[in-house]
């Protein structure tokens, strides 16, 4: 069983300026078929994690839904500047 949010992390981490302030966590959702991970990074950051026109945070959850796959989970991406 993957770790999602530390898939997530390594996926992102080589992204970013700060590595410091980068954290990744996991929100418990009511629902059992969905997760919710949050990452937190600074402005700067934040900006290259979701790119020009979103296509950057589209790529990343493209791959995070294929690393959900074998839990049969949807997993929802958030991106918040610290």
């Amino acid at each position: 069983m993957a770790e999602l949010d530390k898939v997530l992390y390594d996926l992102v981490e080589p992204m970013v300026d700060d590595k410091d302030s980068l954290r990744v966590e996991e929100v418990s959702d009511p629902d059992d078929r969905e997760v919710v991970l949050k990452v937190h990074a600074k402005n700067d950051d934040i900006a290259r994690l979701i790119g020009r026109k979103g296509s950057m945070a589209s790529a990343l959850r493209q791959v995070m839904s294929v690393a959900s796959h074998t839990e049969n989970k949807k997993v929802s991406i958030k991106f918040e500047e610290e």
